[in-house]
């Protein structure tokens, strides 16, 4: 599975608040072994919304958390997009949701809270412990939530602790050496595209120093390339640290 974020809300970007979702989503999927496929904090611009969720779609492994823009103001754009992108349907009033607000806001859910009911067809409601004003999800892969994180995390919590708890344990190794990234590049073109590859060049007083670092699922696969960098190391007279 590639886990995605998409974080909507132009004022992360212009700096009137400040993202704490990212962080949340990270370690959240880490209790299960899992890890973030990519990140996007983006403005609430329609066509930038509907590219990068295409973008998302595209892929057959993708599980998107969406945060923000679900509600009934009209820079909420989330809902209608979704419809579009994911359904290619129209928006729908979800029965349930429309007596939830009726229920909360009485009077008050005409004329404009009320639309916060018409979401994309086949949506299932994600519990909102605060309010009850729910998200939503579809096809149990693309989940909609809003953006203010005492909503949004909970809903997401139980999203992953239900649907992607099954833990993943992957095996690290990992070394720092007292050289430079290019003496190393000749046995990094030889590790497979499965193997989580990491190089991060270091530069320092001492000069310079590179830390690499292999990841896998299979201890003794993995295991066998980073000794491949262990043995080039030694052959050059090179020192280095097991981490």
């Amino acid at each position: 599975m590639n886990f995605y974020a998409c974080i909507i809300g132009s004022e992360i970007l212009n700096g009137r608040r400040v993202d704490k979702h990212f962080e949340f989503l990270k370690n959240e999927l880490q209790k299960y072994g899992h890890v973030l496929f990519a990140s996007f904090i983006i403005k609430d611009d329609v066509e930038l919304i509907k590219s990068i969720y295409r973008l998302i779609k595209e892929d057959k492994n993708s599980v998107m958390f969406s945060f923000g823009g679900i509600g009934a103001t009209p820079d909420d754009l989330t809902r209608e997009i979704a419809a579009e992108i994911f359904t290619n349907k129209p928006l729908q009033r979800h029965k349930e949701f429309k007596q939830d607000i009726i229920d909360r806001f009485k009077e008050e859910a005409y004329p404009h809270r009320i639309f916060m009911a018409d979401l994309p067809q086949n949506s299932k409601l994600l519990f909102n412990p605060i309010n009850n004003m729910s998200g939503f999800s579809l096809e149990d892969r693309y989940f909609f939530t809003p953006g203010f994180p005492q909503m949004s995390h909970p809903m997401i919590s139980t999203v992953i602790k239900e649907l992607f708890s099954h833990s993943i344990k992957k095996y690290r190794f990992t070394l720092l050496a007292q050289t430079s990234e290019n003496t190393l590049i000749e046995v990094m073109k030889v590790v497979p595209r499965e193997i989580e590859l990491s190089s991060l060049p270091i530069l320092g007083e001492g000069g310079a120093s590179v830390e690499i670092s292999l990841s896998y699922e299979d201890e003794d696969y993995v295991k066998s390339y980073f000794n491949l960098f262990i043995k080039h190391l030694k052959k050059l007279g090179i020192k280095y640290n097991l981490i």
